[in-house]
């Protein structure tokens, strides 16, 4: 990995900027506090920090040669100080070599050189800690950013599972059921038969078509419902009666894909299955501000017990409305009197 200081022509000049202005605090503490001339000053101040500017940029590889091995705290502590101690003595060695043979007639700043060891080996241990706290929250930064990233992509593989998994769930009885009726029709209407066969060829083709495609028209959706709807009408004939009420302006809408099934299915159960008279299925669209209301109404026998609670089916839709929008109150559904009723909103795109 490259040392994030040169991942950026920004972040080279920032680095160069701030060691120059620490050369330059640096040569005025000497000129002024020590009395050193500002030629020297300058060639002390120049000599320590550069060569401590390419160290500090060196130990990037370092630390991140130390952490290949994974060594334990006591191991990283040992080492930082190992590598401390043979930086401050090359750093002070390379140093004093350099301005003794710069400046070799200057006996005072000789003499300086020689007591100022001591502070200076502070300040290497200080730079030294400054640069490694520096590259650790770096690499800490790093670290988080991946396991984000990470979890990132986890969630969304999950997520994606999860919506693949509710969204296959097709009623299994609706196939049994359109099978039987299929069977039974070939020898009293083999007409109807047929046809029941190429509605639910295309009824099949389109759900399985969608199942890994996160969003439909609404024009496409409804006409799979009417698909569906008639196959079930050739099952319970009279007793079953649709209705579409839906404007041209509402079928451009996108609205994710086979989630309106599950509510057909469930008025199809609630009516048709426990009623002996015509039941009519209802289902109305309509635009409400930043909304797309897909409404599902249908009727019962007053005489049968009352849905109540919700089935698989609409709990699918609610964890699929959960995981795609972040929501859990688009849908409604509301039972009264004779009446079931589900409404569906849907944030426009």
């Amino acid at each position: 990995m490259l040392n994030p200081l040169s991942q950026n022509r920004s972040y080279i000049a920032t680095y160069i900027m701030v060691w120059a202005a620490i050369i330059a605090l640096h040569t005025l503490i000497i000129n002024l506090f020590y009395g050193i001339n500002s030629l020297t000053s300058l060639g002390d101040s120049l000599v320590f920090n550069v060569i401590f500017m390419i160290i500090g940029f060196s130990l990037w590889y370092v630390i991140r040669f130390n952490l290949k091995e994974k060594p334990s705290v006591i191991d990283i502590i040992f080492n930082h100080l190992l590598v401390a101690l043979v930086i401050i003595v090359l750093w002070l060695g390379i140093g004093y070599f350099i301005l003794v043979n710069l400046f070799p007639n200057n006996s005072d700043y000789i003499t300086f050189l020689r007591h100022s060891l001591a502070w200076r080996s502070v300040t290497g241990i200080f730079y030294y800690l400054l640069f490694v706290m520096f590259y650790y929250l770096i690499l800490y930064y790093d670290d988080l950013q991946e396991k984000l990233k990470t979890e990132s992509e986890l969630q969304k593989l999950v997520t994606k599972a999860e919506l693949d998994a509710l969204k296959s769930q097709i009623n299994p009885h609706f196939l049994f059921n359109s099978l039987n009726s299929i069977s039974s029709l070939t020898i009293t209407r083999p007409e109807k038969a047929q046809d029941m066969v190429i509605k639910l060829s295309d009824f099949l083709r389109y759900s399985l078509s969608h199942s890994k495609n996160e969003q439909a028209s609404l024009k496409e959706e409804f006409e799979n419902l009417r698909r569906y709807l008639e196959i079930e009408k050739i099952r319970f004939g009279n007793r079953l009666k649709f209705i579409f009420d839906v404007p041209d302006k509402c079928y451009d809408s996108k609205i994710p894909n086979m989630i309106l099934q599950p509510l057909i299915e469930n008025s199809i159960k609630h009516g048709v299955y426990k009623s002996s008279e015509e039941t009519e299925v209802d289902i109305r669209c309509r635009e409400e501000n930043d909304y797309i209301a897909i409404e599902i109404t249908n009727d019962y026998d007053p005489d049968t017990k009352k849905p109540v609670g919700e089935g698989v089916g609409l709990q699918n839709i609610r964890k699929r409305l959960l995981l795609i929008y972040g929501r859990n109150d688009l849908l409604e559904t509301v039972a009264e009197k004779m009446i079931f009723k589900a409404i569906l909103k849907l944030p426009k795109n």
